[in-house]
């Protein structure tokens, strides 16, 4: 069974600064890409931030300049680095990682249970 935790969330006011982390835990596993999404109340999850295994960023328009992605594959830790944060950013923030379990071929996406981040004004 494998496991995603996000922690790092929380209260800041505008202009400050989050970084949260998301660790993978289980057994027999590799993971390809990792990313970031986020919901805001009555809006659909969208994504925030992606990492590739090979450490290839993309991140969305609405954040770039402020957010940063990256990961420490020892770790199992996809980590994301948030400056300058507006009230709009608030969201409940969730990890995902594409695992493959050792000895199948299919790759699986899994999702922590999301960790919320409030900015205000």
């Amino acid at each position: 069974q494998v496991q995603l935790v996000e922690s790092g969330g929380g209260l800041v006011q505008a202009g400050g600064s989050l970084r949260l982390s998301c660790v993978a835990s289980g057994s027999s596993f590799s993971i390809n890409a990792m990313g970031w999404y986020r919901q805001a109340p009555g809006k659909q999850r969208e994504l925030v931030a992606s990492i590739t295994s090979g450490d290839s960023t993309n991140v969305a328009h609405s954040v770039k300049g402020r957010f940063t992605i990256s990961r420490d594959n020892a770790k199992n830790t996809v980590y994301l680095q948030m400056n300058d944060l507006k009230p709009e950013d608030t969201a409940v923030y969730y990890c995902n990682a594409d695992i493959t379990r050792a000895g199948g071929p299919y790759t699986y996406r899994y999702w922590g249970q999301g960790t919320q981040v409030t900015v205000s004004s």
